[in-house]
């Protein structure tokens, strides 16, 4: 991938560009999972307004640059070993966020995708940064509610941008993250409940798992407000 609409936003006078992204929002079972990354908040660490052109050398950063693409692009391996360079990398800022399947069945998944993303934000903007000109671009066709006191309070600028993490370099590490993250989890959950193999499929719908619900019932972590 590029830095093509970072540098863009960063010209237009934005010190930090958050690119955020959530996974699982359409499972039956596990949480719905989001990640926020900032690329540098130090932005005249990275890339010069005046000569238009990147200042790091980084070769760990260069090689996240390189092979980074919507989580949905790689293999497992490959996001696992993105997610272990961006995790030492001192050019990439993150936070992640999961909400459970017993809240998203309380406020329902749209809900449950709004308060994922604005954990994500609250965890990340500290306030050494809430001063500063800061724009969100969010994967797809949809902002957070602009009732949000957080984004208010901050003066936040929001952007959705329809297939962000397959144009965005900040939005495609916030989906690599958020994959890792999520699989992990539901890996973890197919030890607990290994007749459901949460580790094949994790969660969703596939014809494995709708086979093995009719077989089993639905467990703990399945989401009661989705129908199969």
């Amino acid at each position: 991938m590029n830095l093509k609409k970072e540098k863009y936003y960063w010209q237009k006078g934005y010190k930090i560009i958050v690119g955020l992204d959530e996974v699982g929002r359409g499972p039956l079972a596990g949480p719905i999972t989001a990640a926020a990354v900032i690329i540098n908040p130090r932005t005249k660490n990275i890339y010069s307004t005046k000569t238009k052109k990147l200042k790091i050398k980084d070769k760990n950063f260069l090689e996240i640059l390189k092979n980074t693409k919507d989580s949905k692009k790689l293999t497992e391996k490959q996001r696992e070993k993105l997610f272990e360079l961006i995790k030492t990398n001192p050019f990439i800022q993150f936070s992640c966020s999961s909400v459970g399947p017993k809240k998203i069945d309380q406020i329902n998944i749209a809900k449950a995708n709004q308060k994922v993303m604005e954990n994500c934000l609250r965890k990340i903007i500290s306030p050494k940064i809430k001063n500063k000109k800061i724009l969100i671009l969010i994967d797809g066709n949809q902002t957070l509610s602009s009732n949000l006191s957080f984004l208010k309070k901050n003066k936040i600028v929001q952007r959705a941008v329809i297939k962000g993490d397959e144009k965005i370099f900040s939005i495609a590490l916030a989906s690599v993250i958020a994959k890792v993250i999520r699989d992990k989890k539901m890996k973890n959950l197919s030890l607990k409940y290994p007749q459901y193999k949460f580790n094949l499929h994790k969660g969703y719908g596939t014809k494995l798992h709708q086979q093995l619900i009719k077989k089993y019932g639905s467990c703990k972590i399945h989401r009661k407000s989705f129908k199969l």
